[in-house]
């Protein structure tokens, strides 16, 4: 049974579905959704469209990216969500939407607190009135997800509920059903789109199903604040586990003042020198030392305390650097700044799926160049982290190859700090500062210890290499003893063949047969003449067979440059 969704789910998303087709033809995508038969998801879906033919205006006065926005807005929790992460993302989509996608306004209507008690008595049962002695019926904040409360602990301590609004999860199962259904037809239909739609929505799927779990984003909380525990000033919340379940999230309520409602004019030189020294170190420490790091440090997500410290909260969303990933970089930074064209494209195809072949694209070869020459003069003292980054990446996307989540999300983050810092003190020297990183970042790569490390490494693998080899050829030998042993092969590039060239490869072949057939039948009839004291039948059949394939020769290589030509 050919149904990618299942009868009882899709019966289940009808509603949704029609609401959703609704919202996107008013903000002009009738024309998208005919083309892709997304119409025929549900039996009402001809219907809306036909109805909004003859209701829908000329032409939308607003640019696609702000409509594609605003239908997000108006969908709601999931909709909202994927914008936030396509916003992340311009490796995915284009520059303009992704830039668009960053205004998107995920306050919420507020749900009445009789309902959030309603599930904070299903998470908590009996034991709610023993966690907390009371909890304040306003929201601190409602967001599309979950809507935030504060609350009083027995021993007095302030905390806040990050609670998951109800209905939530069943929304978004029902809005995950229809984007992966609306990815696969759009992918079938619109080929030359760059990317992968339904790759787009799995790797959604994962974010959200990270960040709708509320234990995770307390462990991520916990990692965080024990990495920092010998820097003072840095503070991520505490988590109070008694009252943490995978709904609902209690934290360590934060005195102070978020750095978006800062106005940058009233605080002394020397604090917005602190708040972005302290602010930029901690995320390129993140980044570049624990490989680890807050994937969205913007200012809303940051908290000034009173002694200019700062916490950083809502730790849902994060990336993850490997050590090999982090020795690609150092060779990253090591190969520009030594102006090594090889070592750069040999870094690009480690850190990307980019096909070999575009080592040898003069237009790429070019194109690195060119980056390189941008940092010509730089040096480790010198070196914008963050411009590097971002300028490889725009290499990389302009030659369409994808670059791996957590490298958009490494550069996001340097990026979003650099920004946070300039707003706030735009004379800090940010490369001066986080240079101590850089330099760490190399020196595991280049270093002497490092070498040392790399040599013992490598040592161990040969060692371990002899001693299964007597195994690993027994066990070999033996599937060829029993003519078991069997070699795979894969082909690669054959989607490329298409009715067009297969035609042109076939007839090229049988034009060669009757060639090849007409000189060797020609030849064995002059042959069978020779003796002969005139020119019989089968000596002009044989010459005029031997003209005929000559000419023939002779148009191959015509037909095969007006094909090249087309």
């Amino acid at each position: 049974m050919n149904d990618p969704i299942g009868i009882t789910r899709r019966i289940r998303n009808t509603k949704r579905a029609a609401e959703v087709i609704a919202v996107l033809v008013r903000h002009g995508f009738r024309q998208v959704l005919a083309e892709t038969g997304i119409d025929r998801l549900i039996e009402r879906g001809q219907e809306i469209l036909t109805r909004a033919r003859s209701e829908e205006s000329p032409a939308p006065a607003k640019p696609v990216e702000v409509r594609i926005r605003e239908a997000m807005e108006e969908l709601g929790t999931t909709f909202i969500k994927l914008g936030q992460v396509l916003s992340t993302r311009p490796d995915l989509i284009p520059p303009e939407l992704a830039n668009e996608l960053r205004s998107l306004q995920s306050d919420c209507p507020q749900v009445p607190f009789a309902e959030m008690k309603a599930r904070l008595d299903e998470e908590f049962g009996d034991r709610l009135p023993r966690l907390f002695r009371s909890i304040d019926e306003t929201p601190i904040a409602a967001a599309s997800i979950a809507q935030v409360h504060g609350a009083i602990l027995h021993d007095g301590s302030s905390v806040v509920l990050k609670i998951v609004r109800p209905g939530a999860e069943e929304t978004i199962e029902s809005d995950m059903d229809i984007l992966m259904e609306l990815a696969r037809l759009t992918e079938k239909h619109f080929s030359q789109l760059g990317y992968s739609p339904t790759e787009i929505v799995r790797e959604f799927q994962q974010e959200l199903s990270r960040e709708i779990d509320l234990v995770h984003e307390g462990r991520v909380t916990d990692r965080f604040r024990k990495n920092f525990e010998d820097d003072p000033r840095i503070r991520f919340p505490k988590v109070h586990w008694p009252g943490t379940t995978r709904r609902v999230l209690t934290l360590e309520r934060i005195s102070g003042r978020l750095l978006s409602d800062l106005d940058p004019s009233t605080l002394t030189a020397e604090a917005r020198r602190r708040i972005v020294s302290i602010g930029s170190e901690a995320v390129f420490r993140q980044c570049l030392e624990h490989g680890f790091f807050h994937a969205d440090p913007h200012p809303g997500n940051i908290f000034v305390l009173p002694d200019d410290t700062i916490c950083f909260i809502d730790c849902g969303m994060t990336g993850r650097i490997d050590r090999q990933t982090m020795q690609h970089l150092a060779t990253l930074v090591m190969s520009v700044i030594n102006s090594d064209l090889d070592g750069v494209i040999e870094v690009t195809m480690a850190l990307s799926d980019a096909d070999t072949v575009l080592k040898h694209d003069r237009a790429f070869r070019r194109d690195t160049w060119n980056f390189i020459a941008r940092f010509e003069d730089a040096t480790i003292d010198s070196l914008d982290m963050a411009g590097l980054l971002d300028e490889f990446f725009q290499l990389l996307r302009k030659y369409h190859v994808r670059c791996p989540a957590d490298i958009v999300f490494l550069i996001k983050a340097i990026t979003t700090i650099q920004g946070v810092g300039q707003a706030i003190d735009p004379t800090f020297d940010l490369v001066t500062h986080v240079r101590p990183q850089i330099e760490r970042l190399v020196r595991e790569r280049y270093g002497l210890r490092a070498a040392r490390d790399r040599l013992r490494t490598g040592a161990l693998r040969y060692l371990s290499l002899l001693e299964d080899l007597p195994e690993e050829l027994r066990d070999l030998l033996d599937q060829i003893r029993r003519r078991e042993f069997s070699v795979k092969l894969r082909h690669q590039g054959l989607e490329r063949l298409n009715d067009d060239t297969i035609e042109h490869a076939s007839g090229t072949i049988a034009l060669g047969l009757v060639i090849a057939g007409l000189l060797v039948g020609s030849s064995v009839l002059i042959l069978a003449e020779r003796g002969a004291e005139s020119m019989s039948l089968l000596r002009a059949v044989g010459i005029g067979g031997i003209s005929l394939a000559m000419f023939l020769a002779v148009t191959l290589p015509i037909r095969w440059i007006r094909r090249r030509s087309k």
